[in-house]
This record gives C-alpha cells, structure tokens and sequence, in this order.
C-alpha cells in the first residue's frame, strides 16, 4: 500500500502538471466492465499468446468430443440393453423361472455398457488436466508479458494510473482468465455438442417428441438471452462498486495516520461503510439474477420432461416404443437439459473472461518508454558531473506546456540548490534529468553528452537519489544499503552505514545488518528510515547527487550530523538539492528559483538576496 507520503507526492506532481491533485482516484472506469468491446480480437490474441501450448487445447478438444460421444452413445447402447433385459424378464417370468444375469445372458452387454461410461469418464478427466495445464502455462505467459512491460512503462502511466488498477490486471484478471478457461471453454463446447448430439439422436427415434424438445429449447434460449443482457448491466455496476470499495479501503489503510491524527476514523468508517452497503446492494442483485436463471430455466425443461414422459408413456403403453427406447429418450432429455440449463452461467463467465483479457491487452498495448539508441554513446571513462540544461521545452500534456525555455549549468563538484514554491517544477526537472520523462524540445547533457544518446541505465548509474520519501522493501537491513550495489560486500555497507551515522543504531539491533525489515519497514522509525537510504546513497559512490530534503525526517541532532556526512559525500560531487528550508541552501553555489515551471531567478545566496527580487522575498518570509 502506498504510503501517505507517497500519496501527497503525487499530488504535488499532478500540480506540477496542471492537474487536478484528485484525479486518478476514481474508482473504476469503462475498461473495467465485464462486457469485452471485441471479443473475437481478445480471442484471437489469446490464441496467438498460447503459440506453443495448442496442441493441449487440441487434445482436450478431442477428449471433450470423446465424452460426449461416450455419454451419447452409451445412452443409445441403453437402449438395446434395456429392451434385451426387458425381454428376458418378461420370458423368465412366464416360463415361472427367475432371471439371472451372466455373462451368456446380458452380462457381456452390461460390461460394454459400463466400459462406455468409464472411456467418457477417463476421456473427461484427462481433459480437465489438460486444460488446467494450457490454463496455468497460458497464465504464466501473460504475467511474464505484464512483468516485461511494467520495466518498459513510462513514469507517465504510473501518474495517470492507480496502483490498485495495474495490480488487479496482474492478478485478478489473469486468475479470471485462467478459471474460465479451465471450466467454462470447453464447458461450452461441450453443452453444444451434447445439446446438438441429443436431438439427432432423439430425431432418430421419434420426431414429434423431438420437435417438442426442440420448442422447449428455444424458449430457454430466448430466456437466456434476455437475462444474459441484464445479467451484464448488473455485472458492470458491481465491477464498479468493488472499484470504489477497493479505493476506499486502500485509503483507509494508506491514510491512517493522518485519519487518526484528525479524529476522522469515523468518517473513515463511514466512507467504507457505505461503499461496502452499495457494493453488497448491487452484488445481491446480480446474483440474484444470475442465480435465479438456472433454477427458471430447469423448471421449464422439468415442463419439457413432463410433457415428453406423457406422451411417451402413452406411445410406451400402446406399444409404438420400446422401454429401451422409453428411457433412452428420456435419458437424451435429462443429458441436452442441464447444459442448457447451465448456458447462461457459462456465456456471462467466457464473456468475463474476454473482459479480463481485453483490460490485460490494454496493460501490454501501452506506449512504452522511448528506447534506448542503438548504437549509444559512451561517457567519459570518468564522469565530471557538468550537467546543462540548453533551452528545454517540456509538458506533460502537449497543450499544455510546462517549460519552455529553461537553461542552466551546473559546474562539476557544484552544489545546485532548487527552490520554488509547490508546483514550480522542481520535481520536474529531477524528472528530466533522470530521463524519467523525455524532453519535447532542447537538450541535457551530461559532461557534454546529450543524455538521450546514453541508455537509461548508464545515465542513471551516475546519480544517487535520497528522497523525502524513504523507501525501503522487505527484506534485511544489509539488502536495504546495498541495493543499488548488489555486489557490495559487508564492510562496504558498514562504512556506508557509518558515514551515514546509522551504524551505531543497526548494531543495537538483535540481529543487526541481518535485521528484516517488513510491511514498508514500520518496525523503525522514519528518521531511521531515511538514515538507511543515505547510507545506500553512499556506497553507490555516484558522480551526481540528488536530494530531496533529505535530513526532513530526523531531529535536530541527528540532522546535524548527517547533514556534516552529506557534506563529505557532496564534496567534489555535483549535487542537486530541492529545499524546502533555505537555511540548508545558503551555501549552495548555484541557487535556481523556480516558478511555473521557469527559473525565474539563478545565481549564490548573496547575489539572490542583493537582487531583492522573489529568492529574498521567500528568505525574508522564513526568517521575519
């Protein structure tokens, strides 16, 4: 979950591009109703994503069409069985003998009959292994094409989405996929052929008991028609319902700090309340809807069975039909009747599934990140760190441009001070410079190199970032320091830690650099937090610094000291430093003042101050 630090950054971000700091929250959107806009498209891709797993799919074809044939033609073979066995009763009874099964008399016909059922037993069960098999592996291929694009996504579709939206198409809609098409595919498949096997073979033995099996048919088609319609409206608004649920749950969690520090857990509560009861109201009626259907659709095939046992039971009686076909009839009823019964259910969960593949797709189909050069350049064997901004041009929306001719150097081993107030652009161009959203015009190089011509991750190899924002994953402390430098070894992230005066801290722990950190390492305080992520600034030993207001979340002691150890790292390094207290920037080389996305004013402390212009203004607002 998202922490409420992280949740103000974002907001601070959309201000920066002159949006409205809520926007994203809602809930739910058109994608996530379960009604597929192209399903023929999505079955297509999902076709071409199961390259090399359709010869399973074929196989479970082929034992779904050995099923259905066995459950038919067993049915048919009753027939005879049943009029053989009829006649030997009927001569054992008036030869006054009892009849007695074996092998010359009807039992070599009975073995038959039961191994017909267990050939479809065996022929069913093997294909629901397949199928769970295609299902997984399928699954399996999309979450690898998920993970591979959530690499290659701009930062720009992480501002513009929901974390929870991106999350549920990784799980819930790929566990969706994978569900339907291990019940409800060849789910389908078969209810067709079973329906449609039924009624030639029915037609086989009476065609006015057919034709009314058929009418009966038809109507519990219309009847699943129209209730599939519904069934999908009600489907979408509860789809919309868990959304807004979801983000309100999500609030309350990421946010409870701040609710109870404002006394508002009630309102909270309330919020999640209500959204739980609107959620439940419009789920109680889809499910009833979709409940209902099938016990309506059995009671109109129950008519149908009793309509056919009456008049079939008069043909029986006046010795137009056997009993062996009497009760293969009726046994073609009761096998064509249940899945239509079941069709409803099986169409709205393969018109889900294509929903839940069509919002996947949407995830793969999103426009990546411009890639790297082909043949990119290289840096300097050693970098000096003169970063130049050349007259950028740059807005997150084309019609609304951001900067518009910004230019600045930063000198080698300079410290660059940016300050501005909530909007201005300071994020934006730590953005830029980290290549983590592209320039519309002009250019930034580093040591004379345009930054574009460099792959991301050579550039962003020469920059350490220490954010306000201290974010660490699970794992141990000794993980946490050296994550940028994987093959850091022990005494490297102890000097680390020391230079970051938290090594005194980690050792007063019971398991010291092996200590786990959990669910966004709340096991320590915050100042702690952000002692760490200095210290895995340090031992990535960068060419460039970019802090954040990083002391924000220690005291006053421990500021001083990390702020004596920010000076030994800076030294000789060039340095970025958004502030938001000027008395950490006073001796900063180069101070930028930032306002609507331009630099309005640049130069020392003390030439900012003789100017008397916005920087002395916003000095003398901190220390009237």
């Amino acid at each position: 979950m998202p922490s409420e630090k992280n949740r103000e950054l974002d907001e601070l971000e959309r201000l920066e591009r002159g949006e409205d700091p809520a926007a994203g929250d809602g809930a739910s959107s058109e994608g996530e109703l379960d009604v597929p806009s192209d399903a023929l498209g999505t079955a297509a891709r999902l076709w071409s994503a199961a390259a090399g797993q359709r010869w399973r799919l074929v196989v479970a074809a082929f034992c779904s069409v050995a099923y259905v044939a066995g459950s038919l033609g067993a049915t048919a073979y009753s027939a005879g069985l049943i009029d053989h066995l009829w006649a030997g009763i009927q001569a054992s009874f008036a030869a006054g003998e009892p009849f007695v099964v074996s092998l010359e008399n009807a039992g070599r016909e009975i073995l038959v009959f039961f191994g017909i059922w267990t050939a479809a037993w065996a022929a069913y069960t093997v294909q629901a292994l397949v199928m769970a098999s295609f299902a997984e592996r399928l699954n399996l291929r999309l979450r690898g094409q998920i993970a591979d694009k959530l690499s290659r996504l701009p930062l720009a579709y992480y501002d513009a989405h929901q974390p929870g939206d991106t999350i549920s198409r990784a799980t819930n809609d790929l566990d969706k996929i994978s569900e339907v098409l291990q019940r409800g595919l060849l789910q389908l498949l078969m209810a067709f052929a079973m329906v449609g096997g039924a009624i030639v073979l029915m037609a086989t033995y009476d065609l006015v008991l057919t034709g009314i099996f058929v009418a009966f048919a038809l109507v519990a088609a219309v009847v699943t028609k129209l209730v599939t319609t519904y069934t999908l409206k009600l489907a979408a608004a509860r789809q919309e319902a868990l959304g807004t649920l979801t983000g309100r749950v999500e609030e309350a969690y990421s946010g409870r700090a701040v609710i109870k520090a404002f006394g508002r857990e009630g309102a909270s509560l309330a919020e999640v309340r209500a959204a739980a009861e609107a959620l439940a109201e419009t789920s109680g009626s889809a499910d009833f809807v979709t409940n209902a259907i099938a016990p309506a659709i059995r009671l109109l095939m129950r008519l149908c069975q009793v309509t056919i046992g009456l008049l079939a039971g008069g043909m029986l009686v006046m010795g137009q039909i056997s009993v062996g076909v009497f009760q293969a009839f009726f046994q073609y009823v009761m096998q064509a009747s249940e899945p239509l019964t079941q069709l409803s259910l099986t169409v709205n969960m393969l018109q889900g599934a294509l929903a839940a593949a069509e919002r996947v797709f949407a995830l793969v189909d999103e426009p990546e990140v411009v890639p790297d050069p082909v043949t990119p350049e290289a840096l300097p064997e050693t970098v000096r760190g003169r970063v130049a901004f050349e007259h950028v041009r740059f807005g997150y929306a084309p019609d609304r441009p951001l900067m518009r001719d910004v230019s600045l150097v930063a000198e080698p081993g300079q410290k660059v001070a940016i300050v501005g107030a909530t909007g201005a652009g300071k994020t934006t161009l730590i953005n830029l410079l980290m290549r983590f959203y592209e320039v519309d015009g002009g250019r930034i190089t580093l040591d004379g190199v345009d930054t574009r011509s460099l792959t991301r991750a050579e550039l962003r190899r020469q920059f350490g970032m220490v954010l306000q924002d201290a974010w660490l994953f699970e794992g141990t402390i000794a993980e946490n320091i050296a994550y940028g430098k994987p093959g850091a070894t022990r005494e490297e992230v102890e000097a680390a830690a020391r230079a970051a005066h938290v090594d005194f801290f980690v050792r007063t722990l019971p398991h010291g650099y092996d200590t786990l950190l959990s669910n966004d390492a709340e096991n320590i305080s915050q100042g702690q937090r952000q002692l760490l992520t200095i210290a895995r600034a340090m031992l990535t030993d960068p060419a460039i610094l970019i802090l954040d207001e990083a002391t924000s979340s220690v005291d006053t002691r421990t500021e001083q000291a990390i702020v004596r150890a920010m000076e030994a790292i800076m030294e000789n390094r060039t340095s970025f430093v958004i502030a938001h207290r000027l008395s950490t920037i006073v001796d900063a080389d180069l101070i930028l003042v930032m306002e609507k996305g331009t630099i309005i004013e640049q130069g020392t402390h003390e030439q900012l101050l003789a100017a008397g212009g916005a920087y002395a203004e916003l000095y003398r607002s901190q220390f009237a």
